[in-house]
């Protein structure tokens, strides 16, 4: 078929317009389609054996997916090592001697670079490596958008003041959520993630002795989950113990999360306020979830989705770090 003149122009615009929407495009779920199409089955191997020693591995990569995202964004300035021109963000208080599973990133990648060098991103990394650690422990599964370059720097002040703190309030939870861009419902689907994994006591016991200087525990817990807390991190203790974040399920991903809540069985003072707020919008969406584990899936996978889209950095911005610990060339 013959093309007239201004119908070339056209078609000539049309791709032009086209190309630059390509690059100046999000994620795609088929952004490795051909430059590395086992790089999903490639993290998902090093996770399966990373599970036979440490059932907690899971829980533990999808937090340092959360951690990264809230800080400028999903771009793997989390993994950064401090050097003399960065200060980690693994130093701050939300992170340090807490976030954990960086060795079992460092094994993704060198078997990534091992199949695909130069290719995967870090920060892909950790959008993949959260799908599968929810997926393997019974949740459910997505196709991750992918096409993240990793950032040249971390920010540590960041850290400090953007990742939510399970001691602060609902009202301040939420704008810290709305500043990035999720709204009430992803933070509730989101806080779901905690249907697995640990905690340690240092981030709950002021529930459990003196909460608010009330010289008492708090009152939404439960006087039976309070007495087993209790007897996990005694009142003088170090702070390092551990407990379930579900008592009832503690390593698979299901919707009892929001059942413990109804129960007065949310292990972090953010967790509970989910439902104890008196007059939140929160508490439907809890009851929702509750009652209806596809509908808790189908919101945590949008709600992930959605937060693996902040502000990532594509195109030519940044970098493919060769080793997630350090920038390149460093």
């Amino acid at each position: 078929m013959f093309l007239s003149t201004s119908s070339s122009f056209l078609l000539a615009t049309i791709l032009v317009a086209l190309t630059l929407k390509q690059t100046n495009a999000q994620l795609s779920a088929s952004f490795y389609a051909t430059t590395c199409p086992n790089v999903s089955s490639i993290v998902i191997n090093v996770i399966q054996q990373a599970l036979q020693s440490d059932p907690r591995i899971g829980a533990s990569l999808t937090r340092l997916h959360f951690h990264d995202c809230f800080v400028d964004g999903c771009d793997g300035s989390l993994l950064l090592d401090s050097t003399a021109s960065i200060q980690s963000e693994k130093n701050a208080g939300p992170n340090t001697n807490s976030t954990r599973g960086f060795n079992v990133v460092d094994n993704i990648k060198t078997a990534v670079e091992s199949s695909c060098p130069g290719v995967v991103s870090c920060a892909d990394i950790l959008a993949l490596a959260a799908e599968s650690s929810v997926s393997l422990a019974g949740g459910p599964s997505w196709n991750v958008l992918l096409g993240r370059r990793d950032s040249l720097t971390a920010n540590q002040a960041g850290a400090n003041t953007s990742i939510p703190s399970p001691f602060e309030s609902l009202s301040n939870i939420t704008a810290k959520f709305a500043a990035v861009g999720l709204n009430t419902n992803d933070l509730v689907a989101l806080s779901g993630a905690h249907t697995f994994g640990r905690a340690q006591c240092r981030l709950f016991s002021n529930r459990l002795y003196n909460f608010s200087g009330t010289g008492n525990p708090d009152s939404t817990l439960s006087t039976s989950y309070l007495a087993t807390l209790q007897q996990t991190c005694p009142q003088n203790g170090a702070g390092f113990n551990v407990a379930n974040l579900d008592p009832t399920t503690p390593n698979g991903f299901d919707n009892n999360y929001y059942t413990n809540l109804q129960n007065n069985q949310g292990l972090l003072q953010s967790d509970q306020e989910l439902f104890s707020t008196s007059g939140a919008s929160t508490i439907s969406i809890v009851n929702t979830f509750s009652g209806d584990q596809t509908a808790f899936f189908q919101a945590f996978v949008q709600s992930m989705i959605n937060m693996g889209n902040i502000s990532p950095l594509t195109g030519s911005n940044g970098e493919i770090r060769a080793d997630c610990k350090k920038v390149n060339g460093s």
